[in-house]
């Protein structure tokens, strides 16, 4: 590794993923909830956070709507 780098040659190019860029909230889902996401996580292999992100991503895809019972 180098102790000094030229910046100006490094050619410096927009992050593509910026559009895309997560926002941290805080939300309050139940105990079972939780442990369901968990358990699938397990399963597949990814965290338990990003299964509940792709989950309401493709709820967003599909235009769902929330059907009471």
């Amino acid at each position: 590794m180098r102790d000094e780098y030229d910046v100006v040659t490094l050619n410096p190019r927009k992050n593509p993923y910026a559009k895309v860029a997560k926002k941290q909230i805080t939300i309050n889902l139940n105990e079972s909830t939780i442990e369901y996401f968990k358990n699938m996580a397990d399963e597949v292999g990814v965290p338990y956070q990003t299964l509940i992100n792709l989950y309401l991503n493709d709820c967003v895809a599909q235009k769902r709507t929330l059907q009471f019972l």
